[in-house]
């Protein structure tokens, strides 16, 4: 027996090890602790971390093991069908919500045990890194975790650590002066999760925030423009969608659910919706115009009311990427994302290969024999000899399901995406286009953005036509080709590493980008068109959310989808990293990590094309005999 332990290696060891301890920090002795490349996440009671690295003593095991620390105390201090039906319906209360909840259990779980206090200082900083928010400025510090910190040193008495604390310095007056007195209050109810979540609302609403009690979302209705949401689902919904998505809780970003979508593109380079021809109806009806900017729609009532606005789409720009970036600078950022493709490639490119070899299987060519014309069937020549009077026979190939098949993928280019989440977006991007292309289906790769920060010169245009209230969106959009449809991979590699540019990645509105990118594929002449949004959280543009009413873009964005999903051919899926879409989206998917991306891209598109190949329409054909 000696000899086999003295065989573990020390990595076997130091997962054994980490099992352990996140058995007994969760008291659940039977709690069950894999290893894979999608941790980590806890899903159905079982704690999956991602695998350690060949030296358990480096510095990111510390990382690792604060990981695991935070899931095991969330077991062991949290409910999560409280958690559930306390939190706020509106996404970015729920956000912080989530993320101070998050603290509370930390805090309370590692009062006296410094060992994990530091294991998760270790995992706090790395994902602080990877997010960015260590390197933003005061205006783009991320609100929930900056609450959440300032809950922790309540708790703890100790501040937060390096360049955390330095972050939560930046907006730490204001936030004390709006919400001091209500978080000095909140500390006292850490130990009962109940009374705490209660409190919790009274600093959402210092905060500006909806808390989702008596002064919901009707209440933030009344102001403003008054504009009434159609989709908004009712509060029961609400309730079914957040307990169907509690998992989503449950992940390492502390972040709850997608979100406020505020904004909704209105410049379409490529011009309006494709025009119907004739068997337009049997693809389904145009999307509805409500949905659109500056157009209007009629309630069941008859009544007429306004859509989703845009001050000026003067500023507005639809580019290809080269045309931002010049050739040197290109060919320098494409070598950077090759570097980091050399990194991911080996783990990437196994998924995509295995998505080919299931594209590839299904578009096994069929033979159709017996016929009166085609190709010669040479086996059955013998029966010539035989026979003479027999007359020749023919056979011809079937055709495969997949290749009238367009992809989009659309990227969220905002700030929030800087740094690894965006990296790897466009590594994911870069390997699946190669992929399908071999299958015979074309890609289209899109990304979209804001051109300034805090609105551009849409809201310039505003201020001097004297703000006028109710305004709609006052950004000016980009919107940014990295590969068209058309265009072969080894045309457009170069132009994804625009997306390692600094600068490039500003504000998100995330409804018009998904109207443009639909616009896009339905003017595509393929039968089956798919669009695939990849986004880390809501829509964001500071300019339009703070002129006009509370969710904006949020209500935007939910129309959005709904007519997508209701009333269009194209088969829309999202991803959401750190975020739950699958409240937003009917086919949707939500990832703790970013480094899930790849084979979450991956397993989505292949349930799309295995349903494909199930269905009736996409079988192979039956034999025709001569007559």
């Amino acid at each position: 027996m000696p000899d086999l332990m003295s065989a573990d290696t020390p990595v076997e060891i130091f997962k054994r090890a980490l099992a352990h301890a996140a058995r007994a920090l969760a008291e659940q002795s039977e709690l069950e602790v894999a290893f894979g490349s999608d941790g980590p996440r806890l899903t159905n009671g079982v704690l999956t971390l991602p695998h350690p690295s060949r030296d358990p003593s480096g510095p990111e095991s510390a990382a690792l093991r604060g990981q695991a620390d935070r899931l095991a105390l969330r077991l062991a201090n949290h409910d999560e069908t409280l958690h559930a039906r306390l939190r706020p319906a509106d996404a970015r209360a729920a956000e912080v919500f989530e993320a101070v909840e998050q603290a509370r259990v930390e805090a309370v779980g590692s009062r006296s045990l410094a060992g994990v206090r530091a294991n998760m200082d270790a995992a706090l900083l790395t994902r602080l890194e990877k997010t960015g928010a260590l390197r933003a400025d005061a205006e783009h510090v991320p609100l929930p975790e900056a609450v959440a910190l300032m809950l922790r040193e309540r708790v703890t008495g100790e501040k937060a650590p390096g360049g955390a604390g330095t972050m939560v310095d930046l907006v730490r007056p204001e936030i004390e002066r709006k919400a001091g007195k209500a978080l000095d209050a909140l500390a006292e109810a850490a130990a009962d999760q109940g009374e705490f979540a209660r409190r919790l609302k009274d600093v959402l609403r210092d905060l500006e925030l909806d808390p989702g009690d008596a002064r919901g979302d009707d209440a933030s209705d009344d102001q403003g423009d008054q504009e009434p949401d159609p989709q908004e689902p009712d509060a029961a919904d609400d309730q079914d969608e957040e307990e169907d998505g509690g998992e989503g809780g449950q992940s390492m970003d502390g972040s709850a659910d997608d979100q406020s979508a505020e904004q909704e593109r209105d410049s379409r380079p490529d011009g309006a919706p494709a025009e119907p021809d004739g068997d337009a109806a049997d693809e389904g009806p145009d999307l509805n115009e409500g949905a659109l900017p500056n157009r209007t729609q009629t309630t069941d009532d008859g009544r007429v009311i306004d859509a989703y606005r845009v001050f000026t789409t003067a500023y507005d720009e639809v580019v290809e990427a080269a045309d931002l970036c010049d050739p040197m600078e290109l060919d320098r950022l494409r070598a950077l994302l090759d570097q980091q493709l050399s990194i991911l490639s080996s783990v990437v490119a196994r998924l995509a290969n295995k998505l080919q070899r299931r594209l590839m299987a299904q578009q096994n060519r069929s033979w159709m024999f017996d016929l009166e014309e085609g190709v010669l069937d040479t086996a059955r020549l013998t029966r010539i000899i035989t026979d003479p009077t027999s007359p020749l026979s023919f056979k011809a190939e079937s055709e495969s399901p997949f290749r009238d098949t367009v992809v989009t993928l659309l990227l969220d280019n905002s700030g929030s995406m800087r740094g690894r989440p965006i990296m790897v977006a466009a590594v994911c991007a870069d390997i699946l286009a190669r992929t399908l292309e071999r299958c015979g289906v074309k890609v289209e790769i899109l990304g979209f953005t804001t051109r300034a920060w805090k609105g551009g010169q849409s809201r310039e245009a505003w201020i001097t036509a004297g703000k006028p209230a109710g305004p709609g969106r006052l950004n000016d959009l980009r919107h940014i080709i990295y590969k068209a449809a058309d265009a072969p991979w080894r045309r457009a590699k170069k132009n994804l590493g625009l997306m390692m540019r600094e600068g490039l990645l500003k504000e998100n509105i995330d409804g018009e980008a998904l109207l443009w990118a639909h616009d896009r594929l339905m003017a595509r002449p393929e039968a089956r068109r798919i669009l695939m949004v990849i986004s880390d959280g809501s829509p964001v543009d500071d300019s339009t959310q703070s002129a006009n009413a509370a969710l904006y873009l949020d209500k935007h964005l939910r129309q959005v989808i709904a007519e997508i999903e209701d009333r269009s051919p194209v088969e829309l899926l999202a991803i959401g990293i750190g975020h739950d879409v699958t409240r937003w989206y009917r086919r949707a998917v939500t990832l703790v990590d970013v480094e899930q991306l790849a084979g979450a891209m991956i397993e989505k598109l292949a349930e799309l094309f295995d349903a494909e190949a199930g269905a009736p329409s996409a079988r192979r054909p039956q034999r025709k005999r001569a007559a």
